[in-house]
């Protein structure tokens, strides 16, 4: 297992002060799992390959074991019948039968304590995998926050702040403003120029009468002549 520590790219040990720098964490996180992933998959592998390797060390011990005990057996039967050559057979074989007792016992040991120690770094393994992934879920939600965040403010950018609006509104209002002014100019001015012409009419027909009169006055005259 310290194999694979050493080959990764990034460990538990920098891969916070990696986030610190890196300005995608995300991806940083996702590149570590991925390792991490890997290692878990190669160290599964080891556990059941040394699971399988400690199962046949237990039958040599156990076939080992069997085989002792019984050319012991052997020996005291052979011994029981006054044969004493076959009872040395027996021994004989005991003895080997010992020797890979012992030798197979101390792998059998070994591969149980190796065993014992890649479980428990398996165990590591999953459980670091498993906080950095939930640090990966609240790392990404956070960067779709802030990545929200961004858009919103684009899009209130484009179309102001809503402090612009009593501003817009004052406009709109000096521009009817101005708008209602004019109207009530050309109001002022037809109604100036009707009696104007009003005027005007008054002062002709004043004039036709005098005009009128004074014609009148000259008949007048030429008749008494």
């Amino acid at each position: 297992m310290s194999v694979f520590r050493r080959v990764r790219d990034i460990t538990a040990a920098n891969l916070n002060e990696r986030l610190e720098q890196s300005q995608d964490p995300v991806r940083l996180i996702d590149q570590f799992l991925a390792t991490t992933r890997d290692d878990i998959v190669e160290a599964e592998k080891l556990v059941q390959q040394s699971t399988a390797h400690m199962r046949q060390l237990k039958q040599q011990v156990d076939q080992a074991e069997s085989m002792k005990n019984k050319r012991e057996e052997q020996a005291l039967l052979a011994l029981k019948a006054g044969e004493d050559h076959l009872a040395k057979l027996a021994l004989q074989e005991k003895i080997i039968y010992e020797e890979k007792l012992e030798q197979y016992s101390e792998l059998l040991d070994t591969t149980k304590r190796s065993l014992i120690d890649l479980e428990s770094q398996l165990n590591d393994l999953k459980m670091e995998y498993q906080t950095v992934y939930n640090k990966r879920q609240y790392y990404a939600a956070r960067m779709e926050t802030l990545r929200l965040q961004q858009r919103m403010n684009q899009r209130m950018d484009g179309y102001g702040s809503g402090q612009d609006v009593p501003k817009m509104f004052n406009r709109l209002e000096d521009r009817i403003s101005d708008w209602e002014l004019e109207a009530q100019s050309l109001r002022d001015l037809r109604r100036m120029g009707q009696q104007y012409l009003d005027q005007a009419s008054e002062t002709v027909s004043g004039i036709l009468e005098k005009e009128m009169a004074r014609l009148k006055q000259k008949l007048n005259n030429s008749g008494k002549e």
